[in-house]
């Protein structure tokens, strides 16, 4: 017997409970499985809770705005984001991707519309999973603001990529977590320093062969880290 396939779970934050039912209704009759939420509130309590595939949110809500839930989820993984706002500027288009958001639908819109482009982001994230290919060492994709580790794209969070970015442009070099604090945090402020050690861990998670032997972004006993590239690079 072929057991059935468990749809992906795509939770909606969406005050406006009309346009949440339709997305939630055009989402079921997808295949996808719909969780809803209409306060800012709950909705990284409900992110947490259901890991879902993918988010679809509005910007303008009660409590928590959408751009601060877009950041929290950014910074906490790599869940895709399609963010749905009645704010069409190209700059508040702009700033939502560079908060790292994956797609921005202005409203009005139409359901199908957006059920499409939920399927192409999920398709675009299946293909980033697959194996590595022949393509060696790790390398940054500033225009997509990712990295592409042994031809495999993989989605950081923003702190994740201002590292990566930071250790791969000068490989060989040596950073003190200082130097890296002061990539992370450009303004200063007192950011506690071991910050900078979880982040790496995640990053070798993300990029590395053997992330429990990684040979990329290498420990300097006493001072730091340095990014060694692959012999060919």
């Amino acid at each position: 017997m072929i057991s059935p396939v468990t749809p992906a779970t795509v939770l909606v934050v969406e005050d406006d409970p009309r346009t949440a039912a339709l997305l939630e209704l055009y989402l079921r009759d997808h295949g996808y499985d719909p969780t809803v939420v209409h306060d800012g509130n709950e909705a990284l309590d409900a992110a947490r809770r259901v890991q879902p595939a993918l988010v679809v949110l509005d910007l303008m809500l009660p409590g928590v705005d959408g751009w601060q839930i877009c950041r929290a989820l950014r910074d906490e993984g790599d869940v895709p984001i399609l963010i749905l706002s009645a704010r069409q500027e190209e700059q508040d288009r702009l700033a939502g991707l560079r908060l790292g958001a994956d797609d921005y639908v202005v409203k009005p819109f139409s359901p199908r519309e957006v059920v499409l482009r939920v399927d192409a982001i999920l398709r675009r994230s299946r293909r980033t999973g697959a194996p590595p290919t022949a393509e060696r060492g790790i390398r940054v994709d500033r225009t997509r603001r990712s990295a592409v580790s042994y031809g495999r794209e993989v989605n950081l969070t923003p702190s994740e990529f201002k590292l990566l970015d930071a250790l791969v442009g000068q490989p060989g070099r040596t950073f003190e977590r200082r130097d890296l604090l002061e990539s992370l945090y450009p303004g200063g402020g007192y950011v506690v320093p071991k910050v900078v050690d979880v982040h790496i861990a995640k990053l070798r998670q993300k990029l590395e062969p053997d992330p429990t032997q990684p040979v990329h972004i290498v420990t300097v006993r006493g001072f730091g880290y340095r990014y060694e590239r692959e012999a060919g690079q």
